[in-house]
């Protein structure tokens, strides 16, 4: 069902007024996620605009694009897209900012505490000691990383950890939002034997301290890049700063789709959204301006390696992580966060004049908004 995007928007305007509690009946359902094809479907005929556009595109195993030198592509990536996944270690559970894209917004103060002394590892709680334990009965991972919430809060209490981990020869990268980097805690990362530090450089509103801080880290850490939700606030801002920005030396950008949840998504009320596979929901521009970022990082030739982490990337990241567990053919987790379609929020795009479907059709009979549909 090729729905027009008129239709759409009268279709989506009632659900909008329903009671979220009712649901949809089962034709109601067909109608709204045929609304949501034609919103992606249109959305990727954009996107691939502009991925044609990009000279030098480099395509990994069919499941990420980047542009750049193929050796500085993060290890940290290879490991979640083609390894054994993102195998995350917590241990902070607070945060010294509050973004307005974190997934966590409006929830910072009551993120639960991982323990006393202790790290959360796949699910379960060690204490540092334990790390030889764990690569003696499991299999070891390609690679870890440290995230939740910024761990530069207490980072001292990482080297340790880090240093375990780095003995094993396995591959770990850290995120920060990078406000409390020093030169102290940088040189103590990187003699512990990290391998990787990537700064959110948009949580800080691209500080010129934290710009410092990845000049800095490139001193004493193997890898150092930037991993960012792309908004249109960071686009401008890093704009406005490019140049001081790779004179630091960073080798890599992770260019991050903007993905919202019930938590963050109020902040980014009346802008265009689409929902990728179902899944996570994003604005339209997030996707699009990485795309013209690494258009403009190949033609300029920028020293870095430019990295599309976009909804589809996470796509394939939980598809490649149920892979290695063992499971069924086109087993995976990626779904939507919200218990239904949030019809209202997909209003602004139906109303965009700008957007428009790649193909259009009637609708069948009885599938009319006076019609009564089951």
């Amino acid at each position: 069902m090729k729905i027009s995007k008129a239709d759409a928007l009268q279709w989506f305007e009632f659900f909008a007024s329903l009671d979220p509690e009712e649901g949809l009946m089962p034709r109601q359902e067909e109608i709204a996620l045929a609304v949501m094809s034609q919103i992606e479907v249109a959305e990727e005929a954009r996107v691939q605009k502009l991925r044609d556009a990009i000279p030098d595109l480099h395509v990994m195993d069919g499941r990420t694009t980047f542009v750049g030198d193929p050796d500085k592509f993060p290890k940290g990536c290879k490991s979640c897209l083609s390894g054994t996944g993102l195998s995350a270690i917590r241990k902070t559970n607070r945060c010294n900012l509050r973004c307005k894209f974190c997934y966590d917004f409006g929830e910072m103060e009551c993120q639960p505490p991982i323990g006393e002394g202790l790290w959360e590892i796949g699910g379960g709680r060690y204490r540092e000691e334990d790390a030889e334990l764990l690569l003696t009965v499991s299999n070891r991972p390609t690679g870890i990383c440290y995230v939740y919430l910024e761990p530069f809060l207490e980072i001292e209490k990482y080297y340790g950890i880090i240093r375990r981990f780095h003995e094993a020869g396995i591959g770990q990268h850290l995120y920060t939002n990078g406000t409390l980097c020093t030169e102290e805690n940088l040189k103590a990362l990187g003699e512990a034997g990290l391998d990787e530090l990537r700064f959110n450089l948009g949580a800080s509103g691209v500080a010129d301290k934290v710009i410092d801080s990845i000049a800095m880290a490139k001193k004493y850490i193997p890898r150092v890049g930037i991993e960012t939700p792309m908004t249109l606030e960071y686009w401008e801002l890093f704009h406005q700063k490019k140049d001081r920005i790779l004179a630091t030396g960073v080798d890599f950008m992770n260019s991050a789709e903007l993905h919202l949840n019930p938590n963050n998504i109020d902040n980014y009320y009346g802008e265009p959204l689409y929902m990728y596979r179902r899944g996570y929901i994003s604005p339209i521009w997030s996707h699009e301006l990485t795309l013209k970022l690494m258009a403009e990082a190949s033609e300029e030739k920028w020293h870095c390696v430019v990295h599309d982490c976009c909804n589809r990337t996470k796509f394939a990241r939980d598809l490649n992580m149920r892979a290695k567990e063992g499971a069924w053919f086109g087993a995976t987790a990626y779904g939507s966060e919200f218990p239904m379609i949030p019809f209202e929020y997909f209003l602004p795009i139906l109303r965009d004049p700008d957007f428009t479907f790649v193909e259009e059709e009637p609708l069948p009979e009885g599938y009319g908004i006076g019609d009564c549909v089951l």
